[in-house]
């Protein structure tokens, strides 16, 4: 469920809903270079190395095609732990609306500043490039731990 406060950031793309939420699944083109696992279907497990965030392993807990998906972080080292991602897309006139919230990531979390900044980068500009000119912008493997 979504508190006023979990950090939540969302864009609107002349793209249909079934190209977003492929966009969403291809993980390692717009998150993290250094992804191992699966995403593709409900239940798989991925995980990333980064030194500037968290890591941990991500469970796929809910895939709706052109609606929403969402991920379970199992297993993080920080305040991201048993926290869940959600991307919710809605088609309406202006285009197609992505919303992306990170539930139990609030202002009262000791990484939110750097963990919000973090999103905001990976959601509103790489996943936003990766929809709309076919090319991401990840964390690169070099980042890695």
């Amino acid at each position: 469920m979504t508190t006023p406060d979990d950090f939540t950031t969302e864009f609107i793309v002349d793209h249909t809903p079934d190209e977003v939420f492929a966009a969403i699944n291809d993980v390692r083109a717009w998150f993290s270079e250094t992804i191992t696992g699966a995403s593709a279907e409900v239940g798989d497990v991925f995980s990333f190395a980064d030194e500037a965030i968290t890591s941990g392993r991500i469970r796929v807990t809910d895939l709706a095609p052109g609606h929403r998906v969402a991920w379970h972080v199992e297993d993080a080292h920080d305040e991201w732990n048993d926290t869940t991602m959600t991307f919710e897309i809605t088609r309406g006139e202006a285009g197609t609306t992505l919303r992306f919230t990170h539930h139990g990531l609030t202002p009262a979390a000791a990484c939110y500043r750097d963990c919000s900044q973090g999103w905001t980068s990976c959601v509103n500009t790489s996943l936003h490039a990766l929809i709309t000119t076919g090319s991401g912008r990840p964390i690169p493997a070099s980042a890695a731990r």
